[in-house]
């Protein structure tokens, strides 16, 4: 006898990357040479003092027993102080951060926190499938804006008029926005937090590639007039410190959102590992030059990725930022899925298809920077030969 599952288990499936994966690994283990650029899994290090503030911190007798649940006052300085210095924000530590275990648990702990069972919520027609999936665990109603591609994918404010109802309670934001790489502008926040404001819904904006090959200053959205009032932030170490398995990230806003995410965080888990807190902190301390030493490599794998989809006779705007390159199929390719199985079983290239991360992506690809350029190259002559 099976015990049935509740009824959110068949409101989702099983990530995407989980099943492609294992198909990926069978290959591996049947000898083949797999080139995973479908995965964006940051392969270099963190900084050499981020590892030693970690081997010093796990050595003290402190770090070992159970922590606070809104993280250390270090930790919470370390991210104030990051978020000045490198956003013009300025944050109070003690009660306008709330570290997380990666910010893709704050999508969880945001959505239990501020949604009920038929609330609404607006998310991008493409995006992090976690917004989607999250919303759908909780009871709530998704609804997807569309971006608007002539005009650098930025959001359809006319057409998300229309959407918003009663019941809308939550706006998902990510710029620079994964998986199409548009950049963030001032101009954008300032007219989504004016819209927040409008209709009185809480903007959640999910930030991790603000550092990553960015062609400007990054931005903050919580740099907006008046942002406090309706929106709040995640960030991440993951893909800008080099420290995704870490899984440290926090959420940044006024008093009234942090505690009241709090309140639910603090009934599912427990504070984080002391030792990873302090190495965090001497992470966000990290020097321009070593986040530009960082994007120098990036950019070598950009060349090498921009080289890959010209072999496939894809197209891509050359504006984009982050860490992966989004590309557009030529028409005599029938579908991204086909493709990317072909390149699996044929090239043992793994590539991700651009509809995982929503309906329109159907006709487009996207590539990460997550491997050594040289290995990108070897994608390409695969791909050529």
């Amino acid at each position: 006898m099976i015990i049935e599952t509740a009824q959110r288990t068949r409101q989702t499936s099983e990530y995407y990357f989980s099943v492609k994966l294992a198909e990926v690994r069978k290959l591996i283990a049947e000898g083949h040479d797999v080139i995973n650029l479908g995965i964006g899994n940051p392969d270099m290090m963190p900084s050499e003092q981020t590892i030693q503030a970690l081997s010093d911190a796990a050595h003290k007798p402190q770090a070992h027993g159970y922590q606070a649940y809104n993280g250390t006052i270090t930790f919470r300085n370390a991210i104030a102080g990051f978020y000045q210095r490198t956003y013009g924000v300025t944050l109070n530590p003690a009660s306008e951060i709330l570290p997380l275990i990666g910010s893709k648990e704050g999508i969880t702990h945001i959505s239990l926190t501020f949604l009920d069972p038929g609330d609404e919520v607006l998310v991008p027609e493409l995006g992090y499938p976690a917004y989607r999936a999250v919303s759908k665990m909780v009871g709530a109603v998704v609804k997807e804006y569309p971006l608007r591609e002539d005009f650098g994918w930025q959001p359809d404010w006319e057409v998300m008029e229309s959407l918003v109802t009663s019941r809308t309670k939550i706006i998902w934001l990510n710029y620079p926005h994964m998986p199409t790489g548009a950049p963030a502008t001032i101009e954008l926040f300032e007219e989504a937090v004016a819209f927040a404001k409008k209709h009185q819904i809480l903007l959640c904006h999910d930030n991790p590639y603000s550092l990553v090959l960015n062609k400007k200053e990054p931005i903050s959205l919580l740099s907006v007039d008046g942002a406090g009032e309706v929106a709040i932030e995640l960030n991440s170490m993951s893909k800008s410190h080099n420290m995704a398995g870490w899984r440290l990230g926090w959420l940044a806003g006024a008093k009234p959102y942090i505690d009241a995410v709090l309140t639910i965080k603090s009934n599912v888990d427990s504070g984080m590992f002391w030792a990873l807190q302090e190495a965090a902190s001497a992470a966000l301390q990290n020097t321009d030059e070593w986040h530009r030493e960082r994007n120098g490599v990036y950019q070598g794998r950009l060349e090498a990725s921009e080289a890959l989809l010209d072999a496939l006779g894809c197209t891509w705007d050359p504006k984009q930022e982050g860490l992966f390159l989004w590309g557009k199929l030529p028409e005599h390719v029938e579908s991204a899925e086909e493709l990317v199985n072909t390149l699996i079983l044929e090239k043992h290239v793994f590539i991700a298809p651009g509809f995982i991360f929503g309906p329109k992506g159907q006709r487009y690809i996207r590539l990460s920077l997550c491997l050594p350029k040289e290995r990108i190259w070897e994608a390409v002559g695969r791909i050529l030969g």
